[in-house]
C-alpha cells in the first residue's frame, strides 16, 4: 500500500514544512480544496478530496469530506481481513496520517459584535469528524491536530520510518482534547442564553507553565477560558524578571479587578489576593505613595497595579522597593532602566484595550465539583443608597464611595478605613467582623494615620453595634454598609450618638 496523508487545516502555520516533509518521506498528500490550493501554491503535488469521493463540494462547502470513501480510509483496521477486503472491493486506499485543525469558532464569537449567522458557519463539522475518526483508530492512524506537533512527528518518521503506538496514542489524546474543547466552546456559546445550563461545558487552553503553585512543591499552569473576549494575560507582555508563579497571577487578578473600579489615576497594592494599599490621586506617583503609606510593611514583595504609565520618577521609586510584580499600561523613557536593576521584579505591560465581558462567570473549585456564580461586577448607584443619619458633604461622599469600592475586593469579613481617597487600614479575611474592625484600626494606628474624620466601609451588615462603636470611638466619622441586620436600629443609634454619618447601600459584597 502507498503511504497517504490527509490534510485539512484552517490554520496554515508550519504547514508548508510539514507537508514537504511528508512528501519527501513518500506520502501522497490528499487535501480539501482550501488546503489543496495552498499546497499547490507551494509547488507540492496534491490529490484533492473530490478526486477520491468523485463528488463535488456541496452546500457552499458545508459538505466536502463527509463521505464513506474518506471515513472508511481513516477507520479501516489494518489487522482485520474483513476491513482490508472492504477497502480492496471499494478501491479505497487507507490513510496513515490525518492532519486537521478547525475553523476558529471561539475567537470569532469572542469578537465584539459577532453575528449569529456568521458564528454558525464557523461550526466545523467535517474537521472534528475526521480527527475523531483518526484518533479512534490510533492503532493504525496518526491524528495530528496542531502545528506544535509537526516537527516531532516528522522527526520520528524520519528516524524510525513510522510512528510508535505510544506516539499515536498520545496524538489521539490530544485530538480528543481538541475536539472536546472545540465542542465545549460551541456548547457554551449556545448555552449563553441560559444563565446556568443543566450541563456546564467549558474549555480552557493552557497559556503558561508556572514556576510553582501556592507552594514550591506544587506544580501549576495558567489556563484561559476558550471563547473569552479577554483574560488575565491577554495582550500582556513580560518585559523583565522571573517567570510567573500561581501566587503572582492570583494577586494580579485581584489587583486588576480592583483597579477596574477607577478611571482616575489609581494604584492598587496586593498581597495574598487582598489589597494592602489603594489610593486615587491627581498623579500616579501620588497614588502610589498614598497606597504604600497604608501599610508599607505588608507591601514588601507586593504586586503593584497602576492604570497610568509608569514615569521615570515612579520607576526609580519602585526600584528601591521589593516589588514582586509591576503591572502598568506603559513605561515612560527611563522607567525601565531603573526597574531592571532588580533582577527578580516581573515587569508586565498591558496592551489590552478590549472591555471585560459583562457575562463572565466566576468559577471556584471545590472537592469533586465546581461552584459557579455571576461575577460581582457592579456597585450600587449613590442615588439608591440611604443616608440613615448625618448629612455627608461631597468630600465625605467621595471617601465613602471610594472605601466601598475597595471593600468589595477584600476577603470577607472585610473592613476598609479610608481618608482623602486612600486606604489607611484594612481588615480582611476574618471570622469575626468586630475582629476585622480591630485589625483595620490597629493597622492605621501602627502606621501613624489620623483616624479622626476617616470613613469606614463594611462588606456586609454589622450584627451588633460593637464593631461600629470601636471605629466611632477611634474618630471615624462616617460608615457605609449594606444594612439588613435585625439590630440595624442599634447600629444606627450608635452612629447617631456619636454625631456620625451612616449610609446603607442595601446590598452586600462578600468575597470568600
Amino acid at each position: 500500500m502507498s503511504r497517504r496523508a490527509l490534510l485539512s487545516v484552517y490554520d496554515k502555520e508550519g504547514l508548508e514544512t510539514f507537508a514537504q516533509g511528508l512528501s519527501d518521506l513518500g506520502f501522497e498528500l490528499v487535501a480539501s480544496d482550501g488546503t489543496a490550493a495552498q499546497l499547490e501554491g507551494w509547488g507540492l503535488a496534491v490529490t484533492r478530496v473530490e478526486e477520491l469521493t468523485e463528488a463535488p463540494e456541496l452546500l457552499e462547502g458545508r459538505v466536502k469530506t463527509l463521505h464513506p470513501r474518506i471515513h472508511a480510509a481513516i477507520l479501516a483496521r489494518r489487522d482485520r481481513p474483513d476491513d482490508l477486503a472492504t477497502l480492496e472491493r471499494e478501491r479505497i486506499e487507507p490513510f496513515e496520517l490525518v492532519c486537521v485543525n478547525f475553523y476558529p469558532f471561539a475567537s470569532a464569537v469572542a469578537r465584539h459584535g459577532a453575528r449569529e449567522e456568521d458564528a454558525v458557519e464557523l461550526i466545523d463539522v467535517g474537521g472534528p469528524a475526521m480527527l475523531r475518526a483518526a484518533a479512534k483508530n490510533f492503532a493504525h492512524v496518526a491524528a495530528v491536530c496542531g502545528p506544535r506537533r509537526y516537527a516531532s512527528v516528522l522527526e520520528e518518521l524520519r528516524a524510525d520510518g513510522s510512528l510508535s503506538v505510544a506516539t499515536r496514542r498520545g496524538l489521539a489524546a490530544e485530538a480528543f482534547a481538541a475536539t472536546a474543547s472545540y465542542e465545549a466552546s460551541i456548547a457554551a456559546w449556545f448555552a449563553d442564553r441560559e444563565t446556568f445550563p443543566e450541563t456546564l461545558t467549558v474549555a480552557f487552553e493552557k497559556v503558561l507553565e508556572l514556576t510553582h503553585g501556592e507552594n514550591p512543591h506544587q506544580r501549576a499552569a495558567y489556563y484561559a477560558e476558550l471563547g473569552a473576549r479577554r483574560h488575565l494575560l491577554s495582550m500582556v507582555d513580560r518585559l523583565h524578571g522571573r517567570e510567573l508563579s500561581l501566587g503572582n497571577l492570583s494577586d494580579l487578578s485581584a489587583g486588576r479587578l480592583l483597579l477596574r473600579e477607577f478611571t482616575v489615576p489609581a494604584c492598587v497594592l496586593v498581597k495574598h489576593a487582598n489589597p494592602c494599599g489603594v489610593a486615587v490621586a491627581e498623579t500616579v506617583e501620588e497614588a502610589f505613595e498614598r497606597a504604600l503609606a497604608c501599610d508599607p510593611v505588608s507591601a514588601y514583595g507586593m504586586v503593584c497595579v497602576v492604570n497610568r504609565p509608569v514615569t521615570a520618577a515612579l520607576g526609580a521609586r519602585l526600584a528601591g522597593r521589593f516589588v514582586d510584580v509591576l503591572f502598568a499600561p506603559a513605561y515612560e523613557e527611563g522607567a525601565l532602566d531603573a526597574l531592571r536593576a532588580r533582577e527578580s521584579t516581573r515587569i508586565l505591560v498591558d496592551n489590552e484595550r478590549r472591555r471585560f465581558s459583562a457575562g463572565e462567570k466566576d468559577y471556584r473549585r471545590v472537592l469533586g465539583g465546581l461552584l459557579v456564580q455571576d461575577r460581582d461586577w457592579d456597585l450600587e448607584e449613590r442615588d439608591a443608597m440611604e443616608v440613615v443619619c448625618g448629612a455627608p458633604s461631597e468630600t465625605l461622599w467621595g471617601d465613602l464611595l471610594f472605601a466601598w469600592r475597595v471593600c468589595k475586593h477584600a476577603t470577607s469579613n472585610a473592613i476598609v478605613i479610608a481618608s482623602d481617597l486612600g486606604t489607611i487600614g484594612i481588615g480582611a479575611g476574618q471570622t469575626s467582623r468586630v475582629a476585622a474592625v480591630r485589625i483595620a484600626l490597629e493597622q492605621a494606628r501602627e502606621h501613624g494615620h489620623e483616624l479622626e474624620g476617616a470613613v469606614l466601609a463594611s462588606d456586609a451588615f454589622f450584627p451588633f453595634p460593637d464593631g461600629p462603636q470601636l471605629a466611632l470611638d477611634a474618630g471615624v466619622c462616617a460608615i457605609i454598609q449594606p444594612g439588613g441586620s435585625k439590630r440595624d436600629p442599634d447600629v444606627i443609634a450608635a452612629a447617631e450618638r456619636a454625631g456620625a454619618t451612616m449610609v446603607l447601600t442595601g446590598r452586600r459584597h462578600f468575597r470568600h
